[in-house]
Formats: structure tokens, C-alpha cells, sequence
């Protein structure tokens, strides 16, 4: 059993720990209301608005969008009608740097519906800096009725959204459309269901290794071959560097780059030559006379070889008409047995007759 010393000492540990938790929290809240810090300094600034706008005590006070200070009291000033709402804020010393004296003070809203808060406008102010107690100009408040009205466009856009979605469900609920077929149609509920029977089916059977996709998946042989095919394509890669092979020696042997870049030269120097007008393609690409000869001799051609198709001349004779052909075989072939028979018998042909005078 602890002693009662022990006990005390419990006690005042969780005592120091729930003050310790005290201070953090009093110092987290004064670090929500304002972004000076729980222990800067501060300065008091005030404006006059014709009214609140929904500004209350501890709404935010911004420096064009940004938190520099909270909003400590509001009250009404009779006096300084028609701008009789004085609202006084609290912000960080060390944000006069980008305050000034002809700086004004508006109210805004965080959103259509959102709370009002004071926001600050430094773009165009060019005086010194406010001292402690000074009062900024107001460039405008929004009455409640103008932040309503300015609501209602968004209210009736809303509303019509709202009716979209109401049609919509309707629709679904009477079985037109895709969907409400789907939702209403029992039918094609049980298509759907088949559908993923026949799914659940196919997708066991891969499990199982049945089929190409199955075999695919479960076969280790594909993957061995994959494998192979990879060493492989490293193997050709490794040699292409090397410079192996032909395709090796294209991407590493300098030789060849040499020789296009010749033969790019030579190209060039010909192309040159020709525009020039320089040699027979040159002459031909440049000089309308040779054109023009070798066209007649075209044209030359041309009609020679229509009068040869037409069976005129003696060429045209032999490839159009049959019976010179076969006379002129004939004949070759009498020829031939001339011969023949000379070779045989060359005293029957040749007989020399002397006689003496």
C-alpha cells in the first residue's frame, strides 16, 4: 500500500500537469484570436461604418486577405451619424509596416453565407504609418439585406440543381433510361447477374491455369521463355556496343560515317555539276537543245516501232507476216542441208572441168 507521502507527490505531479496543460491552452487560444503572438505588442485602430454588416466582438480583421488582428468592441455612436457603428480593432504592431494612415477598412464576407469579418485594403495607401487610437476610412458595408440579396442568386441556382436531382430520381423511378432499366427492370437485373455468374466462372477457370490466359498466368514455362528473351536482347545490346556484327559495326565503326559522308559529297558535287549544266545530264537538265533531240529521238522511235507493229519495212514484214518467216525458215533450213550434204559428198559438189584449148 503507498505511503501517504507517495500519494502526495502523485497528486502534485498531476497538479504541475494539468496547470503546464492550462498554459498551453491559454496560449493556443491567444494564438487563434490574433497572429501578433500572446505576448507582442498591439495597437488599436478605428472605423466607422453605417452598420455592423454581421461583424461581432472577435471576428477576424484582415490585411488584403490575410489574419493580422481580431475585432475587441463594437458600439454605436449617435454622433457620428450616418456612420454610427464604431468598431474597434486590436492588431500586430509589426504589421504597421504595411499599414498607413490613407489605408481603408470594408466589411467582408467569407462566402455568400459565411461570417463577416473587416479586411483592410493597403494597395494604393501611401501615407506614414497609424499610430495607437487612429481612425482608418471606410470604402463600404454591406447592409444585411444587400448580403441577402446578393444570396439569392446562388439560393435559385441551388434550387435549380435541387430540381435536377428530383427529376432525375423520378426518371430512375420509372424505369426510362439505362439506369432505371437497371434499377426497375428485373429482367436485366438478372442479365447483370448472369453476367457476373459467367465472370466469376471465367475468372476461376484463369485461376486455375485452364486456358491460353490460365496457361499464361499459371504456366511457368512462359515466363522461363520471357526470361530467355530477355537475356537474349541484352546479349545482341552488349555486342551492338561492342561493335559486333554488322549492325554493330553501323553504330561503332567510323568507317561507314566516313564513306556516307563521301558519297554525300559526291552526291552534292554531281547535283552541282548538273545545275551547272556541266556533262550529258547536265546538258539534258539545262540545255533545251538536247532536250529537244532527245525527244525527237523518242518521238523517232516511237513511230518506228508503230510502223514495225503495223507490218511495215522489212522488220515489220518479219514480226507481222507469218509467210516471210517460214521462207526464210525454209530456206535456212535448205541452207543447212547444203551444207550438210557437202560435208558428206563434197565431190558431188565440187566438179572441176579442165579443158585445153
Amino acid at each position: 500500500m503507498p505511503s501517504r507521502k507517495e500519494i502526495q507527490w502523485s497528486q502534485l505531479k498531476v497538479g504541475v500537469l494539468i496547470l503546464a496543460a492550462i498554459f498551453i491552452l491559454v496560449g493556443l487560444i491567444f494564438l487563434m484570436n490574433g497572429s501578433s503572438g500572446m505576448f507582442s505588442h498591439k495597437i488599436i485602430l478605428r472605423s466607422y461604418f453605417p452598420n455592423a454588416a454581421g461583424v461581432k466582438e472577435g471576428s477576424p480583421v484582415t490585411l488584403e486577405g490575410v489574419t493580422i488582428g481580431n475585432v475587441i468592441k463594437l458600439r454605436v455612436v449617435p454622433e457620428r451619424n450616418p456612420d454610427a457603428v464604431e468598431v474597434t480593432m486590436r492588431v500586430g504592431e509589426h504589421f504597421l509596416r504595411d499599414l498607413h494612415t490613407d489605408s481603408t477598412a470594408s466589411v467582408a464576407q467569407a462566402g455568400v453565407l459565411g461570417d463577416s469579418f473587416v479586411d483592410i485594403d493597403s494597395t494604393h495607401a501611401t501615407g506614414p504609418a497609424p499610430l495607437t487610437n487612429a481612425e482608418l476610412r471606410v470604402s463600404g458595408a454591406p447592409t444585411i439585406q444587400e448580403v441577402i440579396s446578393s444570396s439569392d442568386v446562388s439560393i435559385q441556382e441551388i434550387n435549380q440543381v435541387l430540381h435536377k436531382i428530383e427529376t432525375l430520381i423520378d426518371t430512375l423511378n420509372t424505369s426510362r433510361g439505362t439506369i432505371g432499366e437497371l434499377i426497375n427492370d428485373p429482367g436485366l437485373a438478372k442479365k447483370v447477374d448472369t453476367i457476373a455468374t459467367d465472370l466469376a466462372t471465367v475468372t476461376s477457370a484463369i485461376s486455375h491455369g485452364k486456358g491460353s490466359i490460365g496457361q499464361l498466368l499459371i504456366d511457368d514455362t512462359f515466363s522461363t521463355k520471357l526470361n530467355t528473351t530477355a537475356d537474349q536482347l541484352s546479349t545482341i545490346a552488349t555486342e551492338l556496343n561492342q561493335g559486333k556484327g554488322s549492325a554493330g559495326k553501323l553504330l561503332k565503326d567510323d568507317t561507314l560515317y566516313n564513306n556516307l559522308n563521301a558519297v554525300s559529297a559526291n552526291a552534292n558535287q554531281l547535283i552541282t555539276s548538273i545545275n551547272a549544266g556541266n556533262g550529258a545530264l547536265g546538258k539534258l537538265a539545262k540545255d533545251p537543245a538536247t532536250a529537244q533531240k532527245l525527244t525527237d529521238a523518242i518521238s523517232n522511235l516511237d513511230e518506228l516501232l508503230k510502223d514495225i507493229n503495223a507490218g511495215q519495212g522489212t522488220a515489220g514484214q518479219f514480226i507481222k507476216n507469218r509467210s516471210l518467216y517460214d521462207h526464210l525458215d525454209q530456206t535456212m533450213d535448205q541452207a543447212q542441208q547444203l551444207v550438210k550434204g557437202m560435208r558428206e559428198n563434197p565431190k558431188k559438189y565440187l566438179v572441176i572441168q579442165l579443158k585445153l584449148f
